[in-house]
């Protein structure tokens, strides 16, 4: 009699992921949006309110400042409360937050409204990392994450689309465009909380639509996974000082200043073009679909080739290499081309990245690693958002920060080979 096991998982896995990610995936454009928004919005904002590229900078990197301080506080809440009530919250407090800019008077409230929006958004991407690990076996999780991640992608599509049309909504019932940018992203984070509470479950043992039989397989793989050791909320925290989530932590910084530093300058790159706000936005739709092409593809990839650190490390050498192109080749076509090459490259490392704390972390313990991870990491995008107009003012080309942003991806790169070794592990499998 054959193994049932096999067509169990797979009916398992896809069950769950076509319940759950979708959610996810929406959950994350929606935050991904919020997030990115004012790079659109700063194109007329910085006028209105008489800011510097300097202060606006400041302004926007200290979402991540919030971010940092209470990621790790809020996925150890989450692993104590569920998933449900507490991603509706962040969702919530979030959207209240990024309407609350669409009214903001002067530098001090903006700097207040950001520090805040990185407060309340704080432990949702870490998260879904964590509650990924409640769902998946390690073997299918990097292709989840590249799955969640592609929203992030289309996140900064269709942000550049609505963001350019927003901006020409000037006028309209006496508001200016930018105020449209933040009143039009901050909605719907408040509208999806009541769906949010009604359909996440906290947990497989909590999903009706989930049968006994595949419950019972999940239960057996990931208790198999953890060695059969049981989750204790008790000196969870102790994780976040753990050597292994450290040097992960400092090598992952790379990724989010190249990925924030690009995203945050990309708008006024082409609008140094010569192109109307509508077109801007057109256009910047286009580096963001190949963004989403390679989230797919590269997890797959080392799937079925085995990952390994070139998985993490080439990507980001290619993304180096494109941005330093994206200086000196000739005309805007041309250079254009080569950052839509970049932010793909610079994207793709991420989901095969993430799925190493889950090889040595479980339970609330991986909720505080995974949390410490991407907090200290994204410091990256606080330091990319006050380097980048620095660099620019420096310079005065708006080209002129992309081979900043190139040198750290450059040393990222080299890092993880040395991360890789420092671990113990060659492969990632």
């Amino acid at each position: 009699m054959s193994d049932p096991s096999p067509n169990l998982e797979v009916a398992t896995v896809r069950r769950v992921t076509a319940r759950l990610m979708p959610l996810f995936c929406l959950m994350y454009l929606i935050a991904y949006i919020d997030r990115q928004n004012v790079s659109y919005a700063k194109l007329d904002m910085v006028q209105a309110l008489g800011l510097s590229e300097a202060s606006y900078g400041l302004g926007a990197s200290l979402f991540f400042i919030g971010y940092f301080l209470f990621e790790a506080p809020s996925n150890l809440i989450l692993a104590k409360v569920g998933a449900r009530v507490w991603f509706a919250r962040i969702m919530f407090t979030w959207g209240l937050v990024t309407l609350a800019l669409g009214f903001t008077q002067n530098t001090t409230m903006f700097y207040v409204l950001r520090f805040l929006l990185g407060v309340t958004e704080a432990g949702f991407f870490p998260g879904v990392l964590y509650v990924l690990t409640l769902w998946y076996p390690q073997s299918h999780r990097a292709r989840m994450v590249g799955l969640f991640m592609i929203a992030s992608a289309i996140a900064n599509a269709v942000g550049a689309a609505l963001g350019g049309l927003l901006l020409d909504l000037d006028g309209l019932l006496g508001l200016a465009g930018w105020q449209w940018v933040f009143l039009a992203t901050g909605a719907p984070a408040i509208l999806l909380t009541p769906y949010v509470l009604w359909k996440l479950p906290n947990g497989p043992a909590h999903a009706r639509w989930l049968p006994d039989d595949q419950k019972a397989w999940l239960a057996k793989m990931l208790d198999t996974e953890r060695g059969g050791a049981v989750d204790d909320h008790r000196g969870a925290w102790k994780a976040i000082f753990d050597p292994r989530v450290l040097l992960l932590a400092g090598l992952y910084i790379g990724m989010p200043l190249g990925a924030y530093g690009l995203s945050y300058w990309l708008p006024t790159i082409v609008k140094s073009f010569g192109v109307s706000n509508t077109t801007n936005g057109l256009i910047n739709v286009i580096p963001w679909l190949m963004v989403a092409v390679a989230l797919w593809a590269v997890p797959r990839h080392a799937a079925r080739h085995g990952a390994s650190a070139w998985h993490i490390a080439g990507p980001v050498l290619l993304g180096a290499l494109c941005l330093v192109l994206s200086v000196v080749l000739p005309g805007p076509v041309l250079k254009f081309a080569a950052l839509c090459i970049a932010a793909p490259a610079i994207f793709a490392a991420q989901p095969v990245f993430w799925s190493l704390p889950p090889s040595f972390l479980s339970g609330p313990r991986a909720a505080a690693g995974i949390a410490a991870i991407n907090a200290i990491g994204n410091l990256g995008g606080f330091i990319a958002q006050n380097m980048v107009p620095m660099v620019r003012d420096a310079t005065g080309s708006n080209l002129a920060p992309m081979l900043a942003l190139a040198a750290v991806l450059l040393v990222t790169s080299l890092l993880i080979f040395y991360a890789m070794r420092k671990l113990g592990r060659r492969d990632l499998a």
